[in-house]
């Protein structure tokens, strides 16, 4: 797969900054990346993201409630907004962190574009919404084009429960979050130099002035706020490749794509990245820093574009003889393509989809009775629209792994 330049540079001057095209000088602040993904100073850990697993803890508790049908809308709202007592940890009920708060929020994205933020935030709401006054009415009753409910995969497998069009809203919600949540905070906001850079952040980074009360300096922890939407939730998040899948979001499906050959070694690419650039702003470097993340950029929108490749596909091979298996592949491919629209495309302020390049998508997926009606055509239509904008092929994507 594919490199960055940028990345590539780092690498060949044994991780100094790439040479200066005015003057040809080169940085002479080396950097190098520790083994695990530890940093200290004066003895004391800088790395903190308790704040980024609460919300995938959130998160967890939030995608099984959508399969609860004891609960009500207003409980399950309760877990997305974290009003009330609806967790069953009281640890997240106490916390002032919430999923809503976070999702459609970052600043390069989103500060100045509140209509989009709370249409995406009402479209979480409506699928919540619609999974209890929907699905949960009918949850006893045989899936059909135009009728919500259940349908069980074909040779006794697991039974899946639908809208009327054939959608699992809770893997609209799930595969949405990655993107909405995740990805977005990741990319858009806290590795974008507006946050990094904010305020006196560079000044007081070269200098070691930390955050009050605190170990680290804002930048630091900027960039391991961005690591710990990934990592948060690992029994090691030092050495997080140890078990990848360690929550429903990012982290497993960095893993799901480390399985296929065709991407084999993309989790440890990412995870050197984000090592090396927390490395280069110890080391007051922040060329290298911006160079890990525009390659992070790169790599973890790639993982957003195969995964919604890869479910098209394996739908589109089995919509004739298992729509239950279908469907639920093509409902986990429709959280994806929902999530293109949080991307980045390195060294640019866009996405590899518009907002309303993936509102055609989703129109498309769900037009008449949706999943009962879509075409074979119109699936692969739309894969080798989403592989044209990354460097794989739907061959490569949409194979099994």
């Amino acid at each position: 797969m594919k490199k960055l330049i940028l990345s590539a540079c780092v690498v060949a001057t044994l991780f100094q900054s790439c040479s200066n095209d005015d003057d040809n000088t080169v940085n002479p602040v080396s950097v190098v990346a520790p083994a695990t993904f530890e940093f200290t100073r004066d003895g004391s850990s800088t790395v903190s993201f308790s704040g980024q697993t609460t919300r995938i803890e959130m998160g967890e508790e939030l995608i099984d409630a959508l399969k609860d049908t004891s609960k009500s809308e207003a409980q399950i709202d309760g877990m997305f907004t974290n009003t009330g007592d609806n967790f069953a940890d009281a640890d997240l009920n106490a916390s002032s962190k919430s999923i809503r708060s976070k999702t459609a929020a970052s600043a390069d994205y989103f500060s100045a574009n509140t209509t989009d933020a709370n249409a995406i935030k009402a479209d979480f709401e409506s699928w919540i919404a619609a999974q209890v006054d929907e699905v949960y009415p009918n949850w006893d009753v045989d899936a059909a084009a135009g009728i919500a409910g259940k349908i069980q995969e074909a040779g006794g497998g697991s039974t899946r429960y639908v809208n009327a069009k054939g959608l699992e809203y809770n893997q609209a919600v799930n595969k949405g979050l990655i993107g909405a949540l995740m990805v977005d905070q990741t990319l858009n906001n806290y590795l974008s130099p507006a946050v990094l850079d904010a305020g006196s952040n560079v000044t007081d980074n070269d200098n070691d002035v930390v955050a009050e009360g605190k170990p680290y300096t804002n930048m630091e922890h900027k960039w391991d706020e961005a690591y710990g939407y990934t990592y948060g939730l690992n029994a090691d998040p030092a050495n997080p490749n140890l078990d990848l899948g360690a929550d429903s979001f990012l982290n497993k499906y960095i893993g799901r794509v480390e399985g296929d050959p065709d991407f084999a070694g993309i989790a440890e690419e990412i995870y050197q990245a984000f090592k090396l650039g927390r490395a280069a702003i110890v080391a007051k470097n922040y060329e290298v820093r911006d160079a890990q993340a525009a390659f992070l950029r790169e790599k973890i929108s790639e993982v957003i574009g195969i995964r919604a490749v890869y479910y098209l596909q394996q739908g589109k091979n089995i919509l004739d003889t298992d729509k239950g298996a279908a469907f639920h592949d093509l409902s986990e491919g429709f959280g994806f393509i929902y999530s293109l629209q949080f991307t980045r495309q390195p060294n640019t302020d866009a996405p590899y989809f518009t907002k309303a390049e993936v509102d055609g998508f989703i129109t498309t997926l769900t037009a008449g009775n949706g999943f009962w009606d879509i075409s074979e055509d119109a699936l692969d239509t739309m894969s080798n629209t989403i592989a044209a904008k990354f460097n794989f092929t739907v061959a490569q994507a949409g194979s099994t792994n």
